[in-house]
């Protein structure tokens, strides 16, 4: 390869990365973080809007105690809590019972027992939740969350001054072990790129963004009606983030914020573990068609690995290119210490993070095509069904 091609191709890297880094770094500054001071709930003697916060469990028993101790310690007096006990096989529904007794009138708890056909069992557990509450919002999150006792308050009022339908809150990973970390790391990094959807356009009508998170999706009770209710997610792997498409296809209003420590999450452990994770989600993020995961995984591994490659073995003056383009990435490390916690020294294992993300994109590929369908939390759900349910 002529030092030429080299050169070209490194230009074209530097050119890629430099562009998104600088849509992102002015992009992200337009995105709120609800943990500053003007974020504050002022004290007032308007009634608070009632909030019902909705919570599927399948055999949680290891972090339901901690999410719940958390969300009955909310600082907001206007909510109530609807638990769903997805078919567990462990302590989960006594857990539930347990909360529902101890705080009678604010913990209620749903037992599922069978899954209808056609339903995966997450939708299913927040669509019964939802047919209970009685909130003008409806704040659905993850078994294994834990809140910050002003989270509710601040986010609350944040999504009411904007005129938000649907608001979200992007959670804090909590990363224990330093391969969790390059995990994070660079899927923060991914976030900051967003290649898929920018986060700082998901409030514009006329662009094609959306964005919904597992932990925090926060809809009006009357958007949710109008979009149809979950019956449209009813088949949907990654219902979190088709939520958040579904709202933006309506034309209703989306809004997102930051809230570092607000809404925690210690989602997997070791790298290993969020590989394991991700093997029901990548596909599903896919489309289940294989060729847009091989053209993920090449893209990914192109754009993340080749700025480390060409600075090393491309000849002479064509390096420069590359090493712009490694300058964009430790950038982004040194700006993501805003969010999170992790060290800007990371950006070294950046390509471990690359292949670890390419691995579990070509593994959750392999093992649902393997299979014939997703099994997750001891349920399978075929791969048919689940391209017929895709929104």
């Amino acid at each position: 390869m002529s030092a030429l091609l080299w050169g070209v191709a490194g230009v074209l890297l530097a050119l890629i990365w430099t562009v998104r880094l600088t849509q992102a770094a002015l992009g992200l500054r337009s995105i709120p973080n609800l943990t500053q001071p003007e974020w504050t709930p002022a004290v007032t003697a308007t009634p608070l809007s009632r909030v019902s916060i909705i919570v599927p469990a399948r055999n949680e028993e290891q972090g339901i105690e901690p999410a719940l101790a958390s969300l009955v310690a909310l600082d907001y007096s206007n909510y109530e809590i609807i638990a769903v006990n997805d078919r567990s096989t462990d302590r989960t529904g006594e857990i539930l019972d347990r909360f529902a007794a101890t705080h009678h009138g604010k913990v209620h708890a749903i037992h599922v027992a069978a899954l209808p056909s056609e339903w995966l069992g997450k939708p299913h557990a927040m669509s019964k939740g939802a047919e209970q509450a009685t909130g003008k919002w409806l704040l659905f999150t993850d078994a294994d969350v834990v809140f910050r006792p002003d989270t509710l308050s601040r986010s609350l009022s944040a999504a009411e001054k904007s005129g938000a339908d649907h608001f979200v809150l992007f959670p804090t990973m909590l990363m224990k072990t330093w391969d969790e970390r390059v995990v994070g790391a660079f899927f923060q990094c991914m976030f900051v790129l967003s290649w898929g959807h920018s986060p700082w356009r998901v409030h514009d009508q006329k662009a094609r963004d959306y964005l919904g998170v597992g932990a925090f999706n926060l809809i009006r009770r009357s958007t949710l009606a109008a979009i149809g209710g979950l019956s449209a997610l009813r088949m949907e792997v990654i219902e979190d983030m088709k939520l958040g498409k579904l709202v933006k296809q309506h034309g209703f209003t989306q809004r997102v914020a930051f809230g570092p420590g607000l809404v925690n999450i210690h989602w997997a452990r070791g790298a290993l573990g969020m590989v394991r994770n991700l093997t029901k989600n990548f596909f599903a993020l896919m489309q289940y068609r294989w060729h847009l995961s091989l053209a993920a995984v090449a893209g990914l591994l192109l754009l993340n690995l080749a700025p480390f490659v060409g600075v090393v073995i491309a000849p002479g003056w064509s390096r420069v290119g590359y090493g712009l383009a490694l300058s964009c990435i430790a950038a982004m490390y040194v700006g993501m210490r805003r969010y999170s916690p992790i060290s800007p020294f990371y950006f070294f294992l950046h390509p471990a993070g690359a292949c670890l993300i390419a691995y579990s994109i070509l593994r959750s590929t392999f093992v649902t095509l393997w299979r014939g369908g997703v099994v997750w939390r001891g349920t399978t759900y075929p791969l048919k069904a689940l391209r017929r349910g895709t929104v």
